[in-house]
């Protein structure tokens, strides 16, 4: 069987012929995660961040149908401003290509075309996890099974603590998913640079975990790995704070039925308004620290495989 072949920006190609280093970088933060202009001026700063160590950025998303790997600039605009944008994870591709939709893509949607583009090493913020609750709803988040079956490297801050994270964790283990945490013993939770667990492993340097994942795709495992980088501590919140922010958001879309593919989105908006503004700049704030040692690690990472 052919795989299909996103359609690659000249910069992003260019730069994967030659083995040099990219980032993916997903857009449903774009379409979904924040308002406009912060959406906008988030993702440019982002792809700045990339450059300025020395990697290409290629932001992955869905237009009019058409896969894409590494937007120009006043696609980022319209992106940004657009509306009836839809949310694809991995399973909704292929109907969002039909449909000659827009969409925004998730993180497992995001690993998938990196991979199908033969990019390596992917940044966000953070990934989606297993709801609390999932015992009843079995609401766990197709980007754990994704990082179970595709081989990108996901760097993120954890998961947000709306999510259960001991199931989370114990998820990505039983999905052989190494999860490895920079230059901490702690899993990060999104606002936070502490969850309370530990996470599986910790690499102090980009060097480390890129030899880290050169190695771990030699075994053939077949599986991504989750880099869990703290959010940067001028701009965590505190945990008290946080989590009756979130608390007080997750009872508001219980009552109001709120769920599925819905709820992240919700929440990450009512926790802005609740937070004064607080959780969005720590949002851009963590962002863009994953970007940079995603970048770091790109770097290394090439510089492997051409030796």
């Amino acid at each position: 069987m052919t795989l299909l072949k996103p359609k690659l920006s000249p910069e992003v190609a260019e730069a994967l012929a030659s083995g040099g280093p990219v980032v993916a970088l997903e857009s449903t933060i774009i379409t979904h995660g924040m308002p406009y202009p912060a959406n906008l001026e988030t993702a440019l700063g982002v792809e700045a961040v990339v450059r300025e160590n020395g990697a290409i950025p290629a932001t992955i998303a869905v237009i009019d149908g058409e896969l894409r790997v590494g937007l120009e600039h006043h696609e980022l605009e319209t992106l940004a401003q657009a509306r009836d944008v839809v949310k694809a994870s991995g399973r909704d591709l292929a109907v969002a290509m039909v449909r000659g939709q827009t969409a925004g893509t998730t993180v497992s949607a995001t690993m998938l075309l990196a991979d199908l583009a033969g990019i390596d090493i992917f940044a966000t913020g953070g990934v989606g996890g297993v709801h609390r609750g999932a015992e009843q709803t079995f609401d766990i988040s197709a980007d754990l099974t994704e990082l179970g079956r595709t081989k990108t490297a996901v760097v993120c801050a954890g998961v947000k603590s709306i999510l259960d994270i001991a199931k989370t964790l114990e998820y990505l283990e039983t999905q052989r998913v190494p999860v490895i945490a920079f230059g901490t013993d702690d899993f990060p939770a999104f606002f936070t640079r502490q969850s309370g667990f530990k996470a599986d492993h910790r690499l102090d340097t980009a060097e480390e975990i890129a030899h880290a994942m050169h190695l771990h795709h030699q075994l053939g495992t077949g599986t991504g790995l989750l880099i869990a980088n703290p959010i940067p501590e001028q701009a965590a919140l505190t945990p008290d704070f946080i989590d009756g922010t979130i608390a007080d958001a997750v009872r508001e879309a219980e009552e109001r039925g709120i769920g599925r593919k819905q709820l992240t989105p919700f929440l990450l908006a009512r926790i802005n308004e609740l937070s004064k503004g607080e959780s969005l700049r720590a949002n851009i704030a963590l962002v863009r620290n994953n970007a940079a040692l995603a970048a770091q690690m790109a770097v290394a990472y090439a510089a492997l495989k051409r030796g």
